[in-house]
């Protein structure tokens, strides 16, 4: 998994404890954590397209692409969106975390 800013933002423990459980190897659990990594990367930058006002995803998006890992770009969206997107993205990985779980946990019938 590549460093990301958001990374400090969200947990993933709970993701990690049943990937933990249910990975047969170290190559099936790099394969599992790389399709969540997936996942969240394209959920929460969704959730903060949606969040960023149309006239700034350009700006952003040219700013993700060249440091994704720099913490930084907090600031341009704290100063270029409506809300706080911090909000929505702890919200939305919490949210996705408890999806994903739904899938791999034991169910009790």
């Amino acid at each position: 998994m590549s460093k990301i800013f958001w990374d400090s933002a969200i947990d993933t423990k709970r993701l990690e404890g049943e990937i933990n459980k249910i990975a047969r190897n170290s190559e099936e659990k790099h394969e599992l954590w790389a399709l969540v990594d997936e996942i969240i990367h394209h959920r929460v930058l969704g959730c903060i397209l949606d969040k960023l006002p149309h006239e700034h995803h350009k700006e952003f998006l040219d700013e993700f692409s060249k440091r994704p890992y720099d913490e930084d770009l907090w600031q341009i969206l704290k100063t270029k969106a409506l809300h706080d997107i911090e909000v929505f993205i702890v919200k939305e990985v919490r949210d996705l975390a408890d999806e994903i779980l739904s899938y791999i946990e034991p169910r009790e019938d």
